[in-house]
């Protein structure tokens, strides 16, 4: 019992949710000792769902590998090639099977909402009761803790990630870029051979909004913001990070290959936005303006140009989707001297 103890202690020690499932593959690796241990995610757009691996660990190995979360989609194994992982998140319930001249059992990583994903667990004989009954309460202790995660990353009304989970999200970026301090992992250089990151920072502003709380109240107003996040999670991919910063500004951060993938993204939003009709409201538009993120660069630093190429596009009829490079190209701003993060501190 003391070693189960110890266990979830170290499990909920982190706020970091990586680590938090290398931790509970490697907490169920030492209790059970079993062939392997995986953390799979369903993820992507309907009838094209993928399985990311957030961590797996077989029996010799040493550290748990992952797929990347900027991971592209088509790398990825389609859902419908693991039925049983798909037929556990449908029945939400544990379902042990043999495969071959071992046994597996997967378990559904389910909140209150939704299924998510599964844990699997390869074992060389099926997995008594109690096993199965000691996994199920370290994974109902770990759906607490994600929950716990979730009230306190995400925005309250819209559930995109709030404004202080940014920057860590921001660093970590920035460390995959050419120069960064940190090296792309093993499995993603794989992925992306012959390839450096790209990552790309937008800022979003609803036009006029003030005139909507002005003449709708703020119930609608909140309406507006709340269905604006669900045309954000449509017009994105999985792996995009979606923010709301405060009040009407919201914030993505994406990998994708060049600036014209970057511009065509933002434009997709702008064009969703500006098509959809808004309870009472009616239509609405967005103002958007996007830089590439350097290396070195600061949160602060990466914003400020954003926000700046939002404010251009404010500035010459709204509705619009606006490049800092472009507008420095084109003479329009002159290029402000740039702010690393460790000049912050």
């Amino acid at each position: 019992m003391s070693e189960v103890v110890d266990h979830l202690a170290e499990m909920t020690r982190f706020r970091d949710r990586d680590v938090m499932d290398v931790t509970l593959v490697s907490a169920l690796r030492d209790l059970l000792e079993p062939l392997s241990a995986a953390i799979y995610r369903c993820v992507g757009e309907p009838g094209e769902e993928r399985w990311l691996t957030r961590a797996r660990l077989r029996a010799g190995d040493i550290v748990a590998s992952a797929d990347s979360l900027w991971a592209a989609p088509e790398s990825l194994p389609l859902a419908a090639e693991h039925p049983l992982r798909l037929e556990c998140m449908s029945h939400r319930g544990i379902l042990q099977t043999r495969c071959g001249d071992h046994w597996m059992t997967l378990f559904p990583l389910a909140t209150e909402r939704e299924v998510l994903g599964v844990m699997e667990l390869e074992t060389q004989a099926p997995l008594k009761s109690s096993e199965q009954r000691t996994v199920a309460s370290i994974l109902r202790i770990y759906h607490n803790f994600q929950g716990l995660l979730d009230y306190s990353e995400r925005d309250t009304l819209t559930g995109l990630l709030n404004r202080k989970t940014f920057d860590d999200a921001f660093l970590k970026a920035v460390s995959e870029l050419p120069g960064g301090t940190e090296k792309l992992h093993a499995e993603d250089d794989r992925r992306h051979a012959g390839a450096m990151p790209s990552y790309w920072l937008g800022v979003i502003d609803i036009d006029h909004f003030k005139k909507v709380n002005d003449g709708y109240g703020h119930l609608i107003g909140d309406e507006v913001l709340l269905l604006l996040s669900r045309l954000m999670r449509n017009s994105f991919r999985f792996h995009d990070q979606l923010y709301r910063f405060g009040g009407e500004e919201f914030v993505v951060l994406m990998r994708c290959d060049s600036e014209a993938d970057a511009e065509q993204a933002f434009e997709r939003l702008r064009h969703n936005a500006e098509q959809f009709a808004f309870p009472q409201v009616g239509r609405i538009t967005v103002s958007i303006g996007f830089t590439e993120v350097r290396a070195g660069d600061s949160p602060a630093g990466a914003f400020e140009r954003a926000d700046r190429a939002v404010y251009n596009a404010k500035g010459n009829g709204r509705n619009q989707v606006r490049s800092y490079a472009r507008l420095v190209a084109d003479g329009q701003f002159k290029e402000v001297a740039a702010v690393s993060a460790v000049e912050l501190f």
